[in-house]
This record gives structure tokens, sequence and C-alpha cells, in this order.
């Protein structure tokens, strides 16, 4: 018994001393996408946010790099956010949005795989060794605090080494999205064609390449968007609250990352001018595979309400995970800025190794090209 206490020990304390129930009220909750209408389906509500993946701080698992920290407590917040962001695209992509999570449960197969991309082991794509790592290309030491932006170059340049998902990670830049430039990173073409380096036809989009795919496009790969934006100086612009709410309403929203050192949150909706989130500040104990290939998966999901904030007091820096046209937080283009560098699409360094190994040392981060922090400008 004690050392089924001492495993969710953390996790009682945190939620015991500042969680608080939803309010009696007629109003509706949005969360990723779906309305739930609190009143009447707060079961069904909580069942929606306990089926997302949730990634805290862990303790006791291998040392980063061989010697680095063996714990992550203090500084991968935002690490932990960016994964728990990734695990719902890859649910989304494999399970369906409409998938629900059980306690004790037999879940499908694809779960579990995608619950091990993310242990924390170095041989795991999307682990927190693999990601601290990774973000000394990003001029991060290993045991720092990443902000969103970095996250997201992070996963862009990890998820190169995922064939499993074949995802495209786009990070937008300068707050804007380019149409043909996401084109050129979804549209896989056939062997034959010509260089990739060419522009795909204007008249491919997300709408309508399934009905040119035999012509030109055999694969399309999913697409992953990630815009970092600030929206305002010290504190969130009000005038930017009704647009980011209504992000949270789009059935594509994967949600957002937030937050300054050492307080990054995930956000998945919102209640009136409230933001629901899931907090990875909790420490828990390393957890890895059994012997018969499954995972215990009772420490990665939020069994009870989730915390909630005003919008008003959401850090201006944040990375959203949607693509709307009507939405003037961003500006969406369908060419390539000319005054911009050429796009080239991001590529897997020409290597032997897995993804895990080709990182496993820093200095072979020198084949990526380092990127700077995003530049907002005013919208």
């Amino acid at each position: 018994m004690e050392s089924v206490l001492s495993k969710y020990e953390n996790q009682i304390t945190i939620f015991v001393d500042y969680l608080e129930e939803f309010p009696d009220t007629d109003e509706l909750v949005w969360i990723l996408g779906k309305q739930h209408l609190l009143k009447t389906e707060k079961s069904k509500l909580l069942s929606d946010i306990s089926a997302r993946l949730w990634f805290t701080y862990r303790r006791k698992f291998s040392p980063i790099g061989g010697t680095g920290p063996s714990s992550d407590a203090g500084w991968g917040c935002m690490l932990r956010c960016g994964q728990m962001m990734l695990a719902q695209a890859l649910i989304c992509r494999h399970l369906g949005r409409d998938w629900n999570w059980e306690k004790q449960k037999e879940q499908p197969k694809e779960y579990q795989r995608i619950l091990q991309c993310f242990l924390d082991r170095k041989d795991c794509c999307y682990s927190i060794h693999q990601m601290a790592q990774m973000g000394v290309g990003e001029g991060k030491s290993i045991g720092e605090w990443f902000g969103p932006n970095t996250v997201a170059q992070v996963l862009k340049k990890l998820a190169l080494f995922d064939e499993w998902n074949s995802l495209a990670v786009y990070v937008s830049m300068d707050n804007t999205v380019v149409i043909e430039d996401i084109k050129k990173m979804c549209c896989v073409l056939p062997l034959s064609a010509d260089t990739a380096g060419e522009s795909t036809p204007d008249s491919l989009n997300a709408s309508n390449h399934s009905k040119a795919t035999s012509a030109c496009c055999p694969a399309w790969k999913p697409l992953l968007l990630i815009v970092p934006l600030r929206l305002g100086i010290n504190q969130i612009n009000p005038v930017y609250v009704d647009a980011f709410k209504e992000c949270f309403k789009m059935p594509q929203s994967l949600g957002a990352l937030g937050g300054k050192p050492n307080n990054a949150y995930y956000f998945i909706g919102f209640l009136g001018d409230e933001l629901i989130f899931l907090d990875p500040h909790t420490t828990q104990t390393f957890v890895d595979t059994e012997e018969n290939g499954t995972i215990d998966d009772q420490t990665f999901h939020c069994l009870h309400s989730p915390q909630r904030m005003n919008i008003l007091n959401l850090d201006p820096s944040v990375a959203l995970e949607i693509l709307k046209e009507n939405l003037r937080m961003f500006e969406l283009v369908q060419k390539h800025p000319s005054h911009w560098p050429p796009f080239v699409p991001p590529a897997k360094p020409e290597v032997t190794t897995t993804g895990a190994e080709f990182i496993d040392s820093t200095e072979q981060l020198e084949e990526f090209d380092l990127e700077e922090e995003f530049e907002i400008l005013s919208v």
C-alpha cells in the first residue's frame, strides 16, 4: 500500500491544494473542437478531458545524454506541454477525435504505440531525452527551460525521424502561414516525378487534394500546423480574446501552449472567459513498458477536474495549433513572400542510424540549421 500511495502522492497533493470544481452553469464548455453543456453533460465533459494524454514531470529515468539529469522537475514543463499537444495530434490521426479512454480497459494497439513514443527513454522518438538533446541545436542547454517556439522547432525536427506517423510539422514565422510552403511539405510526389523543389500546382489545396492525387500527388502527409504568436506585450491584449477562444471551437484544434519560465500549461478549451488547461507540474515516477509490452497508463491521464485561469492572465507568448482564415491573430497567404529566403522543406539528415541514435551525441546536431527565435510582427 505504501508503494501505491508513494506513486501517486504528488498527483493527489496537487489536486487537493488548488483544483476547483466546475461551476453550476448553463454555459457551454469547448474542448478541442467539441462542445459540452456543463449542466447536463458534466460526466461526458470530464471523460473527454481525461482521455487526453497527460504528461508531467518525471523522476528516476535514465540520465539524459548518459550523464545529465534523471528528472525534468523544474525545467521540463514546456517540453511536457509539447508532448501533450503532439500526442493529441497522433490520437486524432490514428484513433479519431471521438475516441475515448476508460480506466483499466484494454486499449487499441495504436494507443499503446502512441504512448510508447513519449516514454522517458532515449530510444523513444518524442521522449524528454530526445527533446532536450534536440534543443541543443536551438541554443538551449540540457536542463534549460524552453519557450513555446523552441518546443515547436524541436518537434518539427524530431518528426523527421518518425516514419510511422509521417507528420509534416509546419511552424509559421512572422505571424504568417504560407499555403504554398505547406503544399510543398505535405505533398509526396511519385518517384518518377520531377524534383521536390518545384512548386506543387496552385489548384492543389487541403480541400481538394484527394481529387488530384492520381494525377500528381499519390500521398499527402497529415499536417501539424503550429503558429507561434505574441498576443500582447506584458499580458494578452483584450482585442484578441474572442479570436483566441474561437480557435478551441475548431474541429482541427489541438489547443495551445503557453507560459513563462517554470510555468507552462497545455490549454485545451474554455468556459466563459476562463481557459481550461492541463498542468504538467506534478512529479511522478518514471514508467516503462511491462514484460508483455504494454504500458501501465494510469498516471498518463488526468482523472480530476482540470484547472482554469482567466484568459487575461494568460502569458501573451503562445504557440497555437490551428488554421482558420478569418482570425486576425495571424496572416494566411497563398504565395511565399518574395522578400523571404526560399522555402526548403525540412528533410532528415543523411545518416544510417535511427533518430534516437543520431542525436545521442549533441555534436551531431550541427547537421541542422539553427532556427532563430520567433519574431513577432504587429497584426
